[in-house]
């Protein structure tokens, strides 16, 4: 299910690289999602050399190319994990994804890292 709606609101199919997922829920009146997983998974996206934790539990709101209020995702910078708190999609042409931390830094990267099956 956490693929569907990924798809379903234009996002990345490997945004979400999660293993051993015990639930997925998602209110379509709200946006609301929540992802329930055994164990924390860390996932290298090689392309991009970014490293992102993915915790047990991760919440947010998705609509349209977004997921906005993020919980339970955090991506190193230097030797700190920063949360990200809103994922969007940049409409064509350019192809982009944006990533913003609760301090409002955006780091910007291309769709294509982020694919399914792509490390």
């Amino acid at each position: 299910m956490a693929v569907s709606l990924l798809e379903e609101f234009g996002l990345p199919l490997g945004l979400l690289p999660l293993a051993d997922m015990i639930e997925v829920g998602f209110v379509r009146s709200t946006g609301y999602m929540w992802i329930l997983q055994k164990n924390k998974v860390e996932h290298n996206f090689k392309m991009i050399s970014k490293l992102v934790s993915y915790s047990t539990e991760i919440t947010g709101y998705v609509e349209k190319k977004q997921i906005k209020k993020l919980k339970g995702v955090k991506a190193k910078e230097l030797m700190l994990w920063p949360p990200v708190s809103e994922i969007s999609v940049v409409d064509p042409p350019t192809r982009k994804i944006q990533f913003k931390n609760l301090a409002g830094i955006t780091k910007t990267f291309p769709v294509e890292a982020f694919a399914c099956g792509k490390k």
